[in-house]
């Protein structure tokens, strides 16, 4: 088996622990399976156990970890995912993505993907989709035709990504909102529940409703 361990042990934490034992669960040869050995987190005490694992410590304790380790960053926080990522220096530390046995793909074979990636269940993924590196697709996506994403996205259920979008880094998507076709979406865009995206936004803003206005805080 191999050792891998959650960074984050809130509820999508939790959640991925779920799903690192359903993909097990689907895996014929034992040496190909995971073995979850944990979860790091910067705010939970160390020792302390939920119903997955037990809390193995923060980053500087996965930054002196002494043997090889895979690990998967369940936050759902584009700043707060980017910054862990920035910190981990601990060589020994390989990124796999984790992706659900029931998202369904149109063609695999046009398809690429970079490392460090979640894929929630009951994902589609259309033909000619590229994803990038550590974002996260928290079930029930749609990412369509011609799509490419970037790094750092944290896309929440429901979502759904018209075709020949173009995605930058570090965008929030909120809970059902809806991008339309053919829009360039930037850097640092946070899209609230429910709001529809008719037209191209502007980075490290926040836009909600339908149709999505932007707004300030």
């Amino acid at each position: 088996m191999k050792d891998i361990a959650i960074y984050g042990a809130g509820g999508f934490g939790r959640e991925v622990a779920c799903l690192i034992n359903i993909i097990n669960e689907t895996i014929q040869n034992d040496n190909d399976k995971w073995n979850i050995i944990g979860f790091f987190d910067d705010v939970k005490e160390k020792g302390a156990h939920n119903e997955y694992g037990v809390i193995l410590g923060g980053l500087s304790d996965l930054n002196a970890w002494s043997k090889p380790l895979s690990v998967v960053i369940a936050i759902a926080t584009p700043r707060i995912l980017k910054k862990i990522i920035n910190g981990v220096t601990n060589k020994l530390i390989d990124w796999p993505n984790i992706i659900s046995p029931d998202v369904v793909f149109l063609d695999k074979n046009n398809f690429s993907i970079g490392k460090g990636n979640i894929i929630c269940s009951r994902c589609f993924i259309s033909c000619n989709v590229v994803i990038g590196n550590f974002n996260i697709l928290n079930g029930y996506v749609t990412v369509g035709h011609d799509d490419k994403i970037g790094n750092y996205n944290c896309i929440m259920p429901g979502v759904r990504l018209s075709g020949e979008l173009t995605i930058g880094d570090g965008n929030f998507f909120g809970v059902s909102s809806v991008v339309l076709q053919q829009l360039k979406i930037g850097n640092d865009i946070t899209i609230g529940a429910n709001s529809l995206i008719l037209r191209k936004p502007k980075d490290g803003c926040t836009y909600v409703g339908n149709p999505a206005k932007k707004i300030e805080f």
